[in-house]
């Protein structure tokens, strides 16, 4: 976590050096980009959670294995359907 929230401050200490550099376009495609990223580490995380917490479930409780795997699948189904929203609209950012 440690090293995530140094690299977290090193990017966006980067930033005000761009800006002189380049204009508040070139900011926004590389904040677009950090955006998309982000999301796909969050919804790896998510999912990631979900199957943890899926198989604790049926380690639990190994007769209601169907319905707690079902609801894992809808449940990272959804995660990974918010997680590709974002990623395309932090690439329409950067490509448009």
């Amino acid at each position: 976590m440690k090293k995530f929230t140094f690299l977290a401050l090193a990017t966006l200490a980067a930033v005000p050096a761009a800006a002189s550099a380049a204009d508040g376009l070139a900011i926004a495609y590389g904040l677009g980009a950090l955006g998309a990223g982000l999301a796909v580490v969050g919804g790896g995380i998510g999912i990631g959670l979900i199957g943890k917490s899926a198989l604790e479930s049926i380690a639990r409780q190994p007769e209601a294995q169907g319905p707690i795997g079902t609801n894992m699948i809808l449940a990272a189904a959804l995660v990974e359907g918010a997680t590709l929203f974002a990623i395309v609209v932090g690439l329409l950012v950067v490509l448009k």
